[in-house]
């Protein structure tokens, strides 16, 4: 018993800086009305985005390891993990890369090579579609998948945006941090992380 309250004296605090530590949350909530043709997607893809943007409302922050709103926070492959899974797809990973290779056996995967969105490589990409990174941050395994995030479709502005968490990506130019709407923005030549493609992807 002894053992058991020294070890709650001393781990309590540390538990506690460590949350108190978590970044707070800086997100904007998915802009639906504002996505070109929004209506006329398929009711599935509907269903789903609109699922993404209440999410988006909870004011959830960037949370490694998390797949679980209930911890206030969750990381990209959890936040896209958690979304499907409550859209009842009840077979996919829980990790980027995992995830990677599930869209790879389970629907076309459409590798991009292009960092122009004009270009035939983006020609099949549709709102509902899953995208994929790697080299977002250093790991051991260069070949690993290291962000997914879900396509919304273009805004009023003809400018592309997605969903999912992020610990620093855009949305109109301005920092997020957490789960939310964002730019769909493609590295530039020459930076450490690529955008690997799109997973041509239906429930």
């Amino acid at each position: 018993m002894d053992k058991i309250l020294f070890l709650i004296v001393i781990l309590y605090p540390l538990i506690c800086n460590a949350q108190n530590q978590l970044k707070s949350a800086i997100t904007k909530p998915i802009p639906v009305s504002d996505i070109v043709g929004y209506l006329d997607y398929p009711s599935s893809v509907k269903a789903l985005i609109y699922n993404a943007s209440t999410l988006t409302k909870q004011n959830l922050t960037y949370m490694y390891g998390s797949a679980d709103p209930k911890n206030h926070g969750m990381d990209c492959s959890g936040t896209i993990y958690y979304l499907l899974n409550n859209n009842g797809v009840k077979d996919v990973p829980r990790s980027a890369n995992d995830m990677y290779q599930w869209v790879k056996k389970n629907s076309t995967f459409n590798h991009v090579q292009s960092t122009n969105f004009n270009s035939a490589d983006f020609s099949k990409l549709k709102p509902g579609d899953l995208l994929f990174w790697s080299g977002t941050y250093k790991i051991t395994n260069s070949n690993s998948i290291t962000h997914v995030m879900l396509y919304l479709g273009q805004n009023s502005n003809h400018e592309p945006l997605m969903f999912g968490s992020s610990d620093g990506r855009t949305y109109q130019n301005k920092k997020m941090w957490g789960v939310s709407v964002f730019d769909f923005k493609l590295p530039a030549e020459g930076d450490s992380a690529k955008f690997l493609g799109i997973a041509v992807y239906r429930i």
